[in-house]
């Protein structure tokens, strides 16, 4: 009988024999990445190998969890007694082991069967999976960050389901999203800086059923420190009716209690009674009018067919280099429009004292106040989070969402807060400007 030779090639032979090597003992830190590469790879050659899929409850990566989490809880009680099993040392310690217990907990590759070891004391509280703990850290942050993108409890519920193919409750999933609350608090009451060159106000309006379903302002305020930062300083929820110059004095003043004692420059909208609330918290700081919600509050005065001209006027007057430029082309831009359209000039006219601060400054600093447009892109979350929700039961519901939104940064992505760019420039002519209070402070 002749014998059949089987020719493998080199590149085949290769992959085989990788398949059949053991995985790896000792995982590379993360900062390795070559050997994190390496490791990964044979780890996928040896499932292949194996026939086993690297998920689910018989997956490769589910058992490597399961090993690492059991070897964790082993030599946490090793630790806690004082001595290896079985070993000598042991004898007359005053504590041993007692068994174990099984315990089920639900992990990023599906739920792990855990066997928890037990004292004859009952004093071993294990970090490795924590007592009472049936998720690790990552589900957790895992249904925060579903939460903070609008979805519903509901919505998480199927998610996972679909995700872990696990049952979880509603219950649970807001029992998880409590827990942010008192970071939540201590996020809103937290002390501030002494000084805030800019300071931008607005409100945003989303549905609160309070006895029967209404339409609430959400008052928010965002800050730009000394060193060029943006950070949202909070989030009120005030009464039905309408954003009202009455609360927002109420917030400012929190504000001030908060530590904020000097502010250069306010951005905010045109609503009647707000530069005075400014002006009474923070006597010298200047209020500028967002010129966005002038340019929008003066299309509505206008016939459509007149948006074209009128926009490029107005961007003539905004636009212009000094003050006495954007005075000149204001002239001529009253004397074109104002027998048509009475109405959009007379609030330019009361609103040009708070519109014309910028004008004095740079344009490096120009783009940073004269619009609430750092504001509006996070209200854009905001919006983004609550649309598919309807309503929400509660004040804090609605303010434990703001808040996830508020505090999230996304990798890779602009964040409504953040460092600002350009921002040494700008300070220099913050410091030209109000370089008396900026050293008062110091």
């Amino acid at each position: 009988m002749t014998a059949t030779t089987t020719t493998v090639s080199s590149s085949t032979g290769a992959a085989v024999e990788r398949a059949r090597r053991p995985v790896p003992p000792v995982v590379p830190l993360p900062g390795d990445e070559p050997a994190m590469r390496e490791w990964a790879e044979a780890l996928v050659a040896r499932a292949r190998a194996d026939g086993v899929e690297l998920t689910g409850d018989d997956g490769l990566l589910t058992a490597l969890v399961r090993k690492v989490l059991q070897t964790g809880l082993e030599v946490e009680m090793s630790d806690h007694l004082g001595y290896e099993p079985h070993a000598v040392a042991g004898r007359g310690s005053g504590n041993s082991r007692n068994g174990s217990y099984p315990k089920t907990v639900t992990t990023e590759v599906g739920q792990v069967e855990l066997r928890v070891p037990r004292d004859r004391n009952g004093s071993f509280d294990p970090v490795t999976v924590p007592k009472g703990q049936r998720r690790l850290d990552g589900f957790a942050s895992n249904v925060l960050a579903l939460y903070a993108k609008g979805m519903t409890t509901g919505d998480i519920q199927s998610y996972l389901g679909d995700v872990y193919g696990t049952e979880i409750s509603r219950d649970t999933i807001s029992r998880i999203t409590d827990a942010v609350i008192e970071d939540m608090i201590g996020w809103q009451n937290r002390p501030l800086d002494r000084i805030y060159p800019v300071i931008l106000i607005d409100a945003i309006f989303v549905k609160i059923r309070d006895g029967q379903v209404a339409n609430r302002p959400i008052y928010v305020a965002m800050g730009i420190n000394m060193e060029g930062e943006r950070d949202v300083l909070g989030t009120w929820v005030g009464p039905a009716g309408g954003e009202g110059a009455k609360f927002w004095m109420t917030v400012l003043a929190e504000l001030k209690n908060r530590g904020v004692q000097d502010v250069f420059i306010v951005c905010c909208d045109g609503l009647n009674g707000l530069p005075e609330a400014i002006r009474a918290t923070w006597p010298q700081a200047e209020v500028q009018l967002c010129v966005v919600h002038l340019v929008r509050s003066s299309l509505r005065y206008t016939s459509k067919k007149d948006w074209g001209p009128v926009c490029r006027g107005l961007r003539e007057i905004y636009t212009a280099p000094t003050l006495e430029a954007a005075e000149a082309r204001f002239a001529e831009f009253t004397e074109q429009w104002r027998e048509r359209y009475p109405a959009m000039i007379a609030a330019w006219e009361r609103a040009w004292g708070e519109f014309i601060p910028f004008l004095e400054f740079p344009i490096e600093l120009r783009r940073l106040v004269y619009t609430t447009n750092a504001i509006e892109s996070l209200n854009a979350r905001f919006r983004k989070a609550v649309r598919r929700r309807g309503h929400f039961p509660t004040e804090q519901a609605a303010l434990k969402v703001l808040y996830l939104v508020a505090t999230e940064r996304r990798v890779n992505r602009s964040n409504p807060t953040g460092k600002v760019n350009g921002w040494k420039q700008i300070l220099n002519t913050l410091t030209l400007h109000y370089g008396e209070r900026i050293e008062a402070a110091a």
